[in-house]
């Protein structure tokens, strides 16, 4: 369901899922980005990409198919790889960041749920599920390693240059691909093996 719909149908419902997801992807940019600045390339610092302001990371034809399909995507953060630290540890730690901050984030709404702060069946609790959720499915999204999604990324920086290389030619395509994939069903499995193996990770974090 898109988010359209769920607006005309259930206009709270809309309020307390897009608002989650529209900060889960910022945040997942902002670590993009902040990461790179860090590892020495400050190309998004300089485009004001580092900024909470969800102007700056919307993209306009991502956004329209969030709200029409349910699927949609923010406007990556620019990285000037060149300009990494360590370029293949450069471009594992700015790929992963997003993935990680996806993690502390369903974590930090899971541990919250669990202390039992809120009344579980008050605003504030179904927020945070809903939280919970998003980043768990945002994180296990971008494990899948097709460009230009950050599992890509991940992997290009293990393989050897003609295997990365080869990979990378994806990414003009990468989009079409993956809704294609999406549309027939045939990710569900992967996507469902990455939310298992991060919800296990949380699941022992809460636990320990």
């Amino acid at each position: 369901m898109g988010l359209l719909t769920l607006l005309i149908k259930n206009p709270v419902a809309f309020f307390l899922i897009a608002i989650p997801l529209l900060y889960s992807v910022i945040f997942h940019e902002l670590a993009h980005g902040w990461v790179a600045n860090r590892m020495g390339d400050p190309t998004a610092k300089l485009m004001g990409r580092l900024s909470l302001n969800p102007l700056k990371h919307l993209d306009p034809m991502g956004t329209l198919m969030l709200f029409v399909f349910g699927f949609g995507w923010a406007k990556p953060v620019p990285v000037n790889l060149n300009n990494l630290h360590g370029s293949r540890v450069g471009i594992i730690l700015v790929s992963s960041a997003g993935i990680i901050v996806n993690m502390m984030l369903a974590f930090a709404a899971l541990f919250i749920l669990r202390s039992q702060a809120f009344p579980s069946n008050g605003i504030a609790a179904t927020m945070l599920y809903y939280m919970a959720q998003i980043n768990i499915i945002l994180a296990a999204f971008n494990l899948i390693p097709i460009p230009p999604l950050d599992g890509s990324k991940i992997l290009m920086g293990f393989l050897p240059p003609r295997l990365e290389y080869q990979l990378s030619r994806l990414e003009p395509y990468g989009f079409l691909i993956i809704i294609a994939l999406l549309f027939v069903g045939a990710l569900n499995p992967v996507i469902d093996l990455f939310r298992w193996i991060i919800m296990a990770i949380i699941g022992v974090m809460l636990f320990k």
